[in-house]
C-alpha cells in the first residue's frame, strides 16, 4: 500500500507540470491595450509574451487603441515583439480606435495586423522629449533611424506598404483601415475578434523560433488583463492625474507647516508627491514649470513668516498656475500629454484659498486664551481646607484638592480663608491669602 501511494505521488508531481503546460497550449491570450505607450505598457506586453511562451499559447492577440507615446518605450516593445517565439497579432479596435504615432510603429512589428472598420493608423513623426518639434538636423537623424528600424518589418509587405509606412514618419500621414489594407500595410479588416481569427486561420508567420501556421479557427480565448500595479503605474502617466497629485501634495504639506503637530496631512502630502514623481520621470516635462511650482511653494512658506499675510499667498497661487501650464502644455505636445487649463485654474485657486483658510485658522488659534494647563491656574482663587502649618496645607480649587504652600512673608492662612494662586511648581501651588476689603471701603463718600 505504501509503495502504491509513493508511486501515485511520484506520478502526480511528475505529470503536473506537463498538465499545466498542456492547459495553456493552443489558447489565444487576449490583451486589452488602451492608453499611451509608456513603460507600464511595456511591462504588460513583456509579461504576456513570457506567459504565452511558457504555456505554448497559439497566439498573443493585442487589442490596441492608443494615441502614441514614448519613442524609447516603443523601441523596446518592438524588440520584444521580434524576439517572441509566439505569434503576435495587433488588432486595432473597436470602431473609432487608432494606432497613432508610437502605436503605428509597434503595430508594424507584429506578425499580423488587423483593423476594425472605421479605425486609423499612422502619424508617426517623432518629436522631442518635451513634445516640441526637433531641430532640422536632429529631426532628419531621428526620422532616418526610425525608418531604418521599421524597413525590415514592412519590406515583405510590398513597395506600396513601405512607401506608406515611410510617409507616416516623414509627413505624419495617417490612413483609414481600408486605405491601409489596399496598400498592403495591414493584413485583414475584421468586424470583431471572432471574424479576425477566422480570417487569420491557416496563415503562415515567421517568429523567432521559425515558421508557424496559425490555427485560430476554434482556438479558445483567454483574457489577460493588466495587473493592479500596471494599471496604477499607467494611470500615473496621465498628466492630469500627476498635476492633481502635485496640487494635493503641496496643499497637504502647507497645511502641516501652517498647523504643525499632526502627521496625517504631512503623510498624505509626501505620498502624493512621491506618486507624482513617478509620472514626472516618465512624462515629457518642461523644467521651467517645475521651477515655477517650486517658487510657488517657497512663496507660500514665506507668507507664514511675513508680518502681514495674503500678498505672498496670491503671488504663490499665480506662480503655481503658471508653472502647471508650462509643465506639460508645450505648444507641440500631443493632446493626450497636456493638462486641462480649466483643471489648472481650478486647482490653483483652490490651493490659494485653502492655504489662506488654514493659515487664518492657525493664526486665530494662537490668540485664543489658554484653557488648560498649569499656566491657567495662576491668578485663580480657592479656599483653604485646613489651617496651614509651617506654611503648607491644602486648597480646594476648581473642585479639585491641591497641595499648597504659602509664599514667604505672606499672611498666615487659616481654614476657610480665600487664597490666590501666585505660581505652580510641579503639583504644588504657591498661594497667598486674599486680603479682605473692609466694609467701609466699599461704601461711597
Amino acid at each position: 500500500m505504501r509503495k502504491r501511494l509513493l508511486l501515485l505521488l511520484w506520478l502526480l508531481f511528475t505529470l503536473l507540470p506537463f498538465s499545466i503546460m498542456a492547459q495553456g497550449r493552443g489558447e489565444i491570450l487576449v490583451l486589452d491595450a488602451k492608453g499611451p505607450i509608456m513603460p507600464p505598457m511595456l511591462e504588460y506586453f513583456r509579461r504576456a509574451i513570457r506567459l504565452a511562451e511558457r504555456e505554448q499559447a497559439e497566439l498573443l492577440l493585442i487589442q490596441l487603441n492608443t494615441p502614441g507615446g514614448s519613442l524609447d518605450t516603443t523601441t523596446e516593445i518592438i524588440q520584444e515583439f521580434r524576439a517572441s517565439r509566439v505569434p503576435i497579432v495587433i488588432y486595432i479596435s473597436p470602431n473609432g480606435a487608432m494606432a497613432g504615432s508610437a502605436g503605428a510603429l509597434i503595430s508594424l512589428a507584429a506578425h499580423q495586423i488587423g483593423m476594425a472598420p472605421e479605425t486609423s493608423i499612422g502619424a508617426a513623426s517623432p518629436v522631442g522629449s518635451g513634445g516640441e518639434n526637433l531641430g532640422e538636423t536632429m529631426e532628419k537623424k531621428v526620422k532616418e533611424i526610425t525608418k531604418a528600424s521599421i524597413r525590415p518589418l514592412v519590406e515583405k509587405r510590398g513597395p506600396n506598404a513601405l512607401r506608406l509606412a515611410e510617409s507616416m514618419i516623414d509627413e505624419a500621414r495617417a490612413v483609414s483601415a481600408q486605405e491601409a489594407l489596399q496598400a498592403g500595410l495591414v493584413d485583414v479588416i475584421a468586424v470583431d475578434v471572432q471574424d479576425l481569427l477566422q480570417k487569420l486561420n491557416g496563415k503562415q508567420v515567421e517568429v523567432a523560433g521559425g515558421v508557424r501556421t496559425l490555427q485560430t479557427a476554434n482556438a479558445p480565448l483567454r483574457s489577460l488583463p493588466m495587473s493592479l500595479i500596471e494599471r496604477l503605474l499607467l494611470t500615473l502617466t496621465d498628466p492630469n492625474i500627476v498635476f492633481l497629485l502635485i496640487g494635493i501634495g503641496v496643499q497637504a504639506i502647507l497645511i502641516e507647516l501652517s498647523s504643525p503637530g499632526g502627521w496625517v496631512s504631512g503623510f498624505i502630502g509626501v505620498l502624493c508627491l512621491a506618486l507624482a514623481t513617478y509620472g514626472l520621470g516618465v512624462l515629457p516635462v518642461n523644467w521651467l514649470g517645475l521651477i515655477l511650482i517650486a517658487i510657488a511653494f517657497v512663496l507660500f512658506i514665506l507668507d507664514l513668516k511675513a508680518p502681514t499675510h495674503g500678498a505672498l499667498t496670491a503671488a504663490g497661487a499665480g506662480t503655481f498656475i503658471a508653472g502647471a501650464l508650462v509643465l506639460f502644455n508645450s505648444p507641440a505636445s500631443p493632446e493626450f500629454l497636456r493638462v486641462s487649463p480649466v483643471l489648472v485654474l481650478s486647482v490653483g485657486i483652490l490651493l490659494g484659498l485653502g492655504f489662506a483658510l488654514a493659515m487664518s485658522l492657525a493664526l486665530r488659534a494662537q490668540h485664543v486664551p489658554l484653557s488648560m494647563g498649569r499656566e491657567t491656574l495662576i491668578g485663580q482663587q480657592g479656599i483653604a481646607q485646613v489651617t496651614f502649618s509651617s506654611g503648607r496645607g491644602q486648597v480646594l480649587l476648581n473642585a479639585e484638592l491641591w497641595s499648597a504652600e504659602s509664599i514667604p512673608g505672606s499672611a498666615p492662612i487659616r481654614k476657610g480663608d480665600r487664597v490666590e494662586v501666585i505660581a505652580v511648581e510641579g503639583l504644588r501651588l504657591k498661594v497667598q491669602k486674599v486680603r479682605e476689603v473692609p466694609a467701609s471701603d466699599t461704601g461711597t463718600h
